[in-house]
């Protein structure tokens, strides 16, 4: 079994670092300056999901040799739809529209290359509810601003909580890092991820 305290993550979310950083890792922000296929809309949100998160991590692997290198994708799915991150306020304003008083799901792919040069990756699911919102409601949200860096335009950790009425799977998927599955997986790897001061 491999002992991993530190990971290098080919992501800009402070949301995915914090996530890893509680488990006690010392995490590496390592931006792959991968271009998002977000506005293609010949893939399938699963499909799509994975496809970031596989460029993500193929455009980092080279310079972090012999380290593990984390990378991920979410993608909100409504009805086979992606919804990305929304590129303005009344972007975010249609999203949340969408959203309200409906299911959907979220998917986010996670691609890792393992300290001895393997390949990995695995997607989960969560199904999410809204509340039906009120324009009043949509407005207020946008106005704080968070939706603008989140995928389907919400964050389920901020405002967005108030937002949802329930989910049906991992919420830590809906936040944009599946913490179990990845633990889980990398075990089966034959990795531990250990904290760097236990």
């Amino acid at each position: 079994m491999t002992v991993v305290h530190r990971v290098h993550l080919a992501s800009a979310s402070p949301r995915r670092r914090e996530l890893l950083a509680s488990l006690g890792l010392e995490v590496m922000v390592v931006p792959s300056g991968f271009e998002e296929h977000d506005e293609d809309r010949s893939l399938a949100p699963r499909a799509l999901a994975t496809i970031n998160a596989l460029g993500k991590r193929d455009a980092v692997e080279s310079a972090t040799e012999g380290t593990l290198v984390v990378a991920a994708d979410t993608v909100v799915d409504l009805e086979g739809v992606s919804l990305g991150k929304p590129s303005h306020p009344e972007d975010a304003r249609r999203m949340l529209l969408l959203l309200s008083g409906r299911s959907h799901l979220v998917h986010t792919a996670v691609a890792c290359r393992l300290p001895g040069g393997a390949l990995l990756d695995f997607l989960e699911t969560t199904a999410v509810t809204f509340y039906p919102l009120t324009p009043e409601e949509i407005d207020a949200y946008v106005a704080t601003g968070e939706p603008m860096d989140k995928a389907g335009a919400y964050g389920i950790q901020g405002y967005a909580s108030t937002l949802v009425r329930k989910i049906d799977g991992d919420f830590y998927t809906v936040m944009g890092f599946p913490l179990a599955h990845f633990v889980r997986t990398l075990r089966d790897a034959g990795l531990r991820l250990s904290p760097t001061n236990p």
